[in-house]
């Protein structure tokens, strides 16, 4: 004895079941490398009312995707008879981040990502020009200019106490040496 009623099919059941039909793109190539594009059998034009060419391909697919947003079954028919087929994907939607539901806490590290540097220039000249110049306390180093300066940023953050602080400017083929007072 069959207790349950006959199967019958939903809109969702003919759904999951039918197959995927994309969009048939056909572009044909002629001899002067002008491209005619049918979609399902439309004509597909220009929209500036020039004709398609193998450099406007891109543009071309791009049109007929909505920028990559559907997919489309692509054939191209060359002059001289031979056919390439492809399917250009839709590209994957990317997601917001969601966003935190409370307030992240601040770190040491983010509290030292939002602070804005004290800089401090410190120059001279004589170096050869395009020389490796070392900035000494040996916080950085900089090249010479074509004109044989050099110029180096020191943050002053990351030097324990500036007060009587001193940088050496080292020119490593010249050996030029300049010592410059931070104050």
């Amino acid at each position: 004895m069959n207790l349950t009623g006959p199967r019958r099919s939903t809109p969702t059941d003919d759904e999951a079941t039918a197959p995927v039909e994309l969009p048939h793109v056909l572009v044909t190539v002629a001899e002067d490398g002008t491209l005619t594009a049918m979609v399902d059998g439309a004509p597909f034009p220009s929209p500036d009312g020039t004709a398609w060419t193998r450099a406007t391909f891109g543009p071309l697919m791009d049109a007929i995707t909505k920028d990559r947003t559907v997919a489309v079954r692509v054939e191209v028919r060359e002059c001289d008879g031979s056919v390439f087929t492809d399917i250009i994907r839709p590209r994957t939607p990317r997601r917001a981040a969601p966003l935190p539901e409370k307030p992240v806490p601040d770190t040491r590290r983010s509290r030292h990502a939002r602070r804005v540097p004290r800089l401090m220039e410190v120059t001279a000249d004589g170096f050869v020009p395009g020389e490796d110049v070392a900035a000494a306390v040996i916080v950085s180093h900089t090249d010479a200019t074509g004109t044989g300066d050099a110029r180096a940023l020191i943050d002053l953050d990351t030097l324990p106490d500036t007060a009587g602080q001193e940088v050496i400017l080292l020119g490593r083929i010249s050996g030029t040496f300049a010592v410059r007072r931070l104050t």
